[in-house]
């Protein structure tokens, strides 16, 4: 959550970001209201407590009539304490609870609106002119099931919509580009992790993943656990309730995990293929720093993540995400997006995000400073996904005969295979 803090002192720019995620201004009086309401509770509190003990060593030394009338006050001052301890109880939990409701104060300079009002920083490549090839490209699908790589028919029957196999180069290629995200992120210095794909309720929502979006998220409600739809949560939950080194500068993890998400409200979006699923893996990359640190800690997120697509020869775009798309946690966001052949538009593959301190508040993760301790600032970055690359791969490196051009960085962890070859004739 945000700092209580700033919203005191500085309310307007807490409405101002409100208003550019295209969410309620109001909370913001309702948060000070209970803030007012909590603090002038927890004062005259404190002040009858103050003198409920004195007024106890009088009733001690008092006798007789004079004690039993000082013992009636005692009572009454009794059950006034117990009062404005409940109504500053009471008025905390209002506060915190419409605290939770506010998204992180977006950067200056992120672009207001919704989820078009996007700015593209820019665009690396050229899409491939197929009809100037003399041929229509085929849509990864039907690539797949020519390389006998997809199979969605069979992941439908065993599991239900938006699930799949992966088989043969199909599996291979997932294993080949969790590897490449792997290699780049330790070659940058990032710690390899193997993270928890369960995470307690605390975890979750300290994340920022229990908030707007809770409908996104499996739980096993038998064990009170969530399953991830991210590495993200599992990294953020890492040093929780810890005070962090910094002194060497930021903490920087990277993770490949099996992701779940169950894509509520996406009914009738990209029901062909493997675009929107509800299980996939994806390489995440996380990082400690300090609060000042952090813009310089995005943009180096987002470079690691452009080494990984130009790595795949991939006609890509940089967006800078409008607030009302952002997601609570996230202060900014970039996303790469992919040129999609058959769709005849880029769609994201890549995202990186500065949650400034609003996951660490939640988390508790503090660095020591010369004067006590502070709250650190975390961001995450996707280095890679499985399923979505493989789409970009499969229709932008595709050619005539149904094969598919290997990019060469991908070559070493596909044992040196430089093109995909068809198990199905085309036509077939």
């Amino acid at each position: 959550m945000i700092d209580i803090r700033e919203l005191r002192a500085d309310p307007d720019r807490v409405r101002t970001s409100q208003q550019a995620r295209g969410e309620d201004p109001g909370l913001v009086d309702q948060v000070l209201s209970a803030d007012e309401r909590h603090r002038a509770a927890l004062a005259q509190f404190e002040t009858s407590r103050a003198e409920q003990k004195a007024f106890g060593k009088t009733v001690a030394q008092a006798q007789g009539e004079e004690k039993q009338a000082l013992l009636a006050q005692v009572k009454d001052l009794a059950a006034r304490v117990k009062q404005l301890e409940a109504e500053a109880g009471a008025a905390a939990e209002e506060r915190d609870a419409a605290m939770r409701r506010i998204g992180n104060i977006v950067v200056e300079g992120v672009p207001v609106g919704g989820e078009d009002d996007y700015v593209v920083l820019e665009e690396v490549g050229v899409p491939r002119d197929f009809a100037a090839e003399g041929f229509e490209p085929k849509d990864h699908l039907e690539l797949g099931e020519l390389l006998g790589a997809i199979d969605t028919v069979r992941g439908a029957k065993v599991s239900g919509a938006r699930f799949y196999y992966l088989l043969g180069v199909g599996a291979q290629l997932e294993f080949a580009l969790m590897g490449l995200a792997q290699a780049i992120a330790q070659d940058e210095g990032f710690v390899p992790v193997v993270a928890p794909t369960l995470v307690r309720p605390e975890t979750m929502a300290g994340a920022g993943f229990l908030d707007a979006h809770a409908d996104e998220v499996y739980r096993l409600e038998a064990d009170d656990l969530y399953l991830t739809g991210t590495s993200e949560v599992a990294l953020a939950g890492l040093h929780a309730d810890e005070i962090v080194d910094l002194s060497a500068g930021p903490l920087r993890y990277a993770a490949t995990s099996t992701c779940y998400r169950r894509e509520a409200g996406s009914y009738g979006k990209d029901t062909r293929g493997i675009f929107r699923v509800h299980q996939f893996t994806k390489t995440e990359m996380f990082v400690y720093c300090r609060p000042e640190d952090a813009p310089e800690e995005h943009e180096n997120l987002l470079r690691i993540e452009r080494r990984v697509l130009d790595a795949l020869e991939l006609p890509y775009r940089v967006i800078d995400v409008a607030a009302g798309d952002l997601g609570g946690p996230a202060a900014r966001k970039f996303d790469c997006e992919a040129w999609i052949p058959t769709q005849g538009k880029y769609r994201e593959l890549t995202s990186t995000s500065n949650c400034t301190t609003f996951q660490a508040r939640r988390l508790n993760t503090r660095e020591r400073t010369e004067s006590g301790t502070r709250i650190v600032a975390t961001l995450n970055g996707t280095a890679l996904t499985s399923t979505r690359p493989i789409i970009a791969l499969l229709e932008n490196h595709q050619q005539q005969d149904g094969s598919v051009y290997v990019p060469e960085a991908l070559r070493p962890f596909l044992g040196g295979v430089d093109e995909l070859r068809p198990v199905v004739p085309p036509g077939a």
